[in-house]
């Protein structure tokens, strides 16, 4: 039985990595922070009867700033590979917590690289890089080879751990490889990134619980795929015969404006009547453009993208109005007696 340790593992890349890894037999273990409500509802399924008494899920408690309990953990659970998906993954945010970001974000994969280098393990180690390191994008799309351009203390961090990833790996002979994932979504995406918050508020405003939705900049164009898909791909990685860096995208790009449109359109609503533009969502330097080259994924790993945009879409607006106790053909309050 293979033994896999994740940070993230309560976040959406992360409860769908341990399912994955738990359906094809390992023993996962996962790093989660101290908080004073629970915030495992993405995995607490996976402790159903579903899976088979040798695959076992635990979780430990730690902090992705604090090297010496990472040290500990590699040291104890001595996981074949470590998936590093964890900290402040929010890229507005990072403009308001630029200090902080850089430290869990970034200085973060300097210190699981370390615990693993330290233990002498020969441990395979997937970070997760991101599509934002490209920033200002140099050439369209974006490959494994496309210089970076940062915008955001966000992309500045994944920056830091892509190169740190390969200085380990390229100076100790370490199995570590960076996937660089375009954007990703699902029904168990965050509720303050910009899919989600439209699926959501489609679904209350279908229960006659909202009336408004206040978004930021409509016209940036993002390449956007599902989740499931995308973890499969960093197991892929690990897998391999050699450790390298691989782009994982879908080779389209969307904008903000056209993931609303199909939204609502599904939905059977105009969004133009609950749409508002709130400028303090704007981040500080945009990101206009994101769209990825997967060919060496796709050549090397066997790995591609199944699932269209409109079906992502579709896949999100039905998981936020079965959760709301709403179907999304049902007519919103303000409609009824129309």
């Amino acid at each position: 039985m293979k033994r896999a340790l994740i940070t993230g593992i309560t976040g959406q890349d992360g409860s769908y990595l341990a399912e994955l890894l738990l359906e094809k037999g390992y023993e996962v273990h996962g790093i989660i922070r101290r908080a004073s409500t629970i915030n495992t509802e993405r995995i607490d399924h996976l402790y159903s009867d579903k899976h088979e008494p040798t695959a076992k899920l635990k979780l430990h408690y730690g902090d992705l700033t604090d090297s010496t309990c990472l040290l500990r953990l590699v040291s104890e659970i001595q996981p074949d590979e470590v998936y590093h998906l964890g900290g402040q993954t929010h890229v507005r945010v990072s403009f308001d917590m630029p200090e902080h970001t850089g430290d869990v974000t970034g200085l973060s994969t300097t210190r699981i690289l370390e615990a693993i280098r330290i233990s002498g393990l020969p441990i395979r180690f997937y970070n997760a890089a991101s599509s934002e390191m490209f920033g200002k994008v140099a050439e369209v799309p974006q490959r494994e080879t496309t210089p970076f351009h940062p915008r955001s203390p966000y992309g500045v961090a994944k920056v830091y751990g892509y190169w740190m990833t390969v200085n380990y790996r390229e100076s100790y002979g370490m199995f570590a490889c960076n996937g660089i994932l375009f954007n990703h979504e699902s029904p168990r995406r965050g509720h303050t990134f910009v899919t989600r918050k439209i699926t959501r508020a489609i679904a209350a405003i279908k229960a006659g619980t909202q009336n408004k939705l206040y978004l930021g900049n409509l016209d940036a164009r993002r390449d956007w795929g599902y989740t499931p898909e995308y973890v499969e791909g960093m197991w892929r990685m690990l897998q391999h015969d050699t450790p390298d860096d691989y782009v994982l995208a879908t080779g389209e790009t969307h904008s903000v404006r056209e993931f609303l449109e199909e939204a609502f359109r599904y939905a059977g609503l105009d969004w133009q009547r609950y749409v508002e533009i709130d400028a303090s969502y704007y981040r500080p330097a945009e990101v206009d453009l994101l769209i990825g080259d997967a060919s060496k994924a796709q050549t090397v790993l066997g790995w591609s993208p199944k699932t269209s945009f409109a079906e992502l879409v579709r896949i999100m607006v039905d998981a936020d109005c079965d959760a709301t106790g709403v179907h999304r053909t049902q007519a919103t309050p303000a409609a009824v007696g129309n």
